[in-house]
């Protein structure tokens, strides 16, 4: 007999995808690591919202700091500089994937904890 995988939630022909991962996890849980993994990014800490607004197009262009900076119109060492601050900040290291991974995920649990669904 094969063993067959449950569907994700969503379409059933869809890829899988870390977003319709992230949306079988229930929404106090994915709250719970967002905002553990993003506190010190989070307006109460950063009253200018630059970090998250800077670690988003970040990992939105891939890690690249060219197309961040062009994004933002930000000079690249401007971007240079906030990334440092964020893995300072973070304790993450956002040259290993396993770190960028971990800090979409949290970004993509805000984006969803009040919609009920990542």
């Amino acid at each position: 007999m094969p063993h067959t995988t449950p569907p994700l939630p969503g379409e059933g022909s869809a890829p899988a995808t870390l977003e319709r991962l992230l949306a079988a996890v229930p929404a106090d849980v994915r709250a719970v690591f967002s905002a553990r993994t993003l506190r010190p990014l989070l307006p109460e800490h950063d009253r200018t919202g630059t970090l998250l607004h800077t670690l988003e197009t970040f990992l939105h262009h891939d890690a690249s700091w060219s197309r961040t900076a062009a994004a933002l119109h930000l000079h690249v060492n401007t971007v240079r500089y906030r990334i440092q601050r964020i893995e300072h900040l973070t304790g993450r290291d956002l040259t290993r994937l396993s770190h960028r991974l971990d800090l979409r995920a949290a970004l993509l649990c805000r984006a969803g904890a009040g919609e009920g669904a990542a």
